[in-house]
């Protein structure tokens, strides 16, 4: 059973940064390929980036650019810095883990869910 527990979100204003992190415990992290998805209240929960278990990264094409996902194997930890954040990144952030072979973009592709951290951005 893997644990993963989010951390960094926050109120910024439109053009700032925040760095999210996710920690995870009770498995094998290297194992899993790890993604960050986002829900806005009345939306759907959708994919923001994902990092696969060598190493290669896949963006939404609203956050391509903007966003950059890495991971550190030996503190098992998955981090997402958002740049140039607009209004529209508002919404509740999660991260979750898939022992899936490759990398997905649905949220039934994942095993594993944390809490999730809000992130809101100011105009």
């Amino acid at each position: 059973q893997v644990q993963l527990v989010e951390s960094g979100g926050g109120l910024v204003q439109a053009g700032g940064s925040l760095r999210l992190s996710c920690a995870a415990s009770g498995g094998t992290f290297s194992n899993y390929n790890m993604a960050w998805f986002r829900q806005a209240p009345g939306k759907e929960r959708e994919f923001v980036a994902g990092i696969s278990r060598p190493g290669n990264t896949y963006y939404s094409g609203s956050v391509k650019g903007r966003f950059t996902i890495s991971k550190d194997n030996t503190k098992n930890t998955v981090d997402l810095q958002m740049n140039s954040l607009k209004p529209d990144d508002t919404a509740v952030y999660y991260c979750a883990a898939s022992s899936g072979l490759l990398l997905r973009v649905t949220t039934t592709a994942y095993d594993y869910w944390g809490q999730g951290t809000q992130v809101t951005v100011s105009s």
